[in-house]
């Protein structure tokens, strides 16, 4: 089971649980196809919000499977739920104003994020064309992850990776490597934590990563 969330966006952000029915035919079509899912929780944005309406509406997701999936979504509004497929899940929404005030240095907290830890690769024999994104893996990830870490205010103490899938019905469509990291951190620069924490951190965050949530240890 995920941490109970701390805190995961600006002084404005909502946070919302949507646990899906399985027995919905529009949540099974999500929960096996990526590209939908984005679809979907993309509903829950105002409309009008420009050519970037996720960036725009600050909204980062991420899908915890198991048993009784459920759909973490961080917004910079409260989310438009009327807007979701009738009988999609069950939501709680949760303001998370107060909660991040509590953020200080030296604060020790649990994590978790599913990233998607690339570098990127000059091309073999065309240096005008643009670089190749290389998915990494194992140590390389876990790396990746505690630079990026500390450039968004958090010194990792301790990591679990655990590789996610991204479905897609497509095989055309797009395709991201996710990785979910656990584990304990310190903050040793609230105020960054709290800009990165509203951004998210990393690649394909309209496919579900990049949503950095945190518990108190």
């Amino acid at each position: 089971m995920p941490p109970a969330v701390l805190d995961a966006g600006p002084l404005t952000a909502t946070l919302t649980h949507i646990r899906l029915r399985r027995s919905n035919p529009h949540a099974r079509r999500d929960l096996f196809d990526t590209v939908a899912l984005h679809k979907t929780v993309m509903r829950l944005a105002p409309d009008n919000l420009g050519p970037h309406p996720r960036q725009s509406s600050g909204l980062l997701f991420r899908l915890e499977p198991g048993p009784a999936p459920t759909l973490i979504v961080q917004t910079t509004h409260p989310p438009l739920l009327h807007q979701l497929p009738g009988g999609y899940g069950t939501a709680h929404v949760h303001d998370l104003t107060p909660i991040l005030r509590l953020l200080t240095c030296g604060m020790t907290v649990r994590y978790r994020i599913t990233a998607n830890p690339i570098t990127l690769q000059p091309h073999p024999t065309d240096p005008s064309k643009p670089p190749r994104r290389i998915a990494l893996n194992g140590t390389d990830a876990t790396a990746w992850w505690t630079r990026r870490a500390a450039r968004a205010g958090l010194v990792i103490h301790t990591t679990d990776a655990t590789i996610r899938a991204f479905h897609r019905r497509d095989p055309t469509g797009p395709c991201h490597s996710l990785i979910q990291f656990d584990g304990h951190a310190t903050i040793t620069d609230a105020d960054q934590l709290r800009h990165t924490l509203t951004r998210g951190i990393g690649k394909a965050k309209a496919y579900g990563a990049g949503l950095l949530t945190l518990a108190p240890a």
